[in-house]
């Protein structure tokens, strides 16, 4: 008979991997952002474009606090991160797109309903695009458009005519090819490689001089004066600053693409150019 010892219960089991938590405060914010575009869609769905307008708006200063409170705390995380991206999908993805189809594309048939997914698909792409070149895209500037101010682009021009009495496709099929024009415009321009300025290299920690809180005021107060009208036209001129710098820069003879640093993955070499 075998008296030795067994050693399989000598052995303890090992310790079992501790859960990482999730950090609250920046992930609230995404969450607001979230029901910012939620929001959107149901008052579009009752016809409340105004109230949908202002929900993506809300939707967009929410998306661009919660990073910047996340680095401030030191409340990174890769869930957070991952959040970020489905609230944005949501925000600035599928809501514009279905906004300004129930808005003014719904008018115009099989054509209307294209163009709200070539958007829809675009901001897909450049948002998973824009996760896989986090580490080789030159921080002062976004890959294409972002889907936040393609977003604005679009809500921004419903909200605008809307605030005008313009009811949509009601109007005539003049608003819908508009609108239609807006649409694809915001949504290929995602998926381009044209250089938009990200403003992430502006510190809030230096001095600055009087005259910039001075502008700042003045800033506040023009967008509150008409926001439907202000709104628009910046994001109208952020629309196409990108294709003036690329332009600037083809005509200096500068490089042109946003890229940092090379890759050695030869399988998304085409994701980095």
């Amino acid at each position: 008979m075998n008296d030795a010892p067994d050693l399989a219960d000598d052995v303890e089991p090992a310790p079992r991997p501790r859960r990482k938590g999730i950090y609250i405060l920046p992930n609230l914010f995404t969450l607001a952002a979230l029901f910012g575009g939620f929001y959107a869609i149901v008052m579009a769905m009752n016809q409340r474009f105004e109230n949908a307008a202002i929900g993506i708006f809300c939707a967009m200063v929410l998306d661009s606090l919660d990073g910047r409170v996340a680095r401030m705390t030191n409340t990174q995380s890769a869930f957070g991160e991952q959040m970020d991206s489905l609230s944005d999908m949501v925000s600035f993805g599928a809501a514009p797109a279905l906004i300004v189809y129930e808005w003014a594309l719904k008018g115009m048939g099989k054509l209307g309903w294209i163009a709200a997914f070539v958007y829809c698909a675009a901001a897909a792409l450049r948002l998973a695009r824009f996760n896989v070149n986090t580490g080789v895209v030159d921080k002062r500037f976004f890959q294409g458009l972002p889907s936040p101010a393609a977003a604005a682009l679009v809500i921004g021009f419903i909200w605008l005519m809307d605030d005008s009495g313009y009811k949509g496709f009601r109007e005539g099929p003049w608003l819908g090819w508009t609108a239609m024009g807006f649409t694809l415009f915001a949504g290929l321009t995602m998926v381009t490689n044209v250089p938009f300025y990200s403003f992430k290299d502006i510190s809030f920690k230096r001095t600055v001089p009087f005259i910039v809180i001075v502008a700042i005021a003045l800033s506040f107060a023009l967008v509150a004066y008409h926001p439907p009208t202000v709104l628009f036209a910046l994001f109208v001129v952020y629309g196409l600053s990108g294709y003036a710098m690329y332009a600037y820069r083809k005509a200096k003879g500068r490089p042109v693409s946003v890229i940092a640093t090379s890759t050695d993955e030869p399988d998304e070499q085409g994701l980095h150019r």
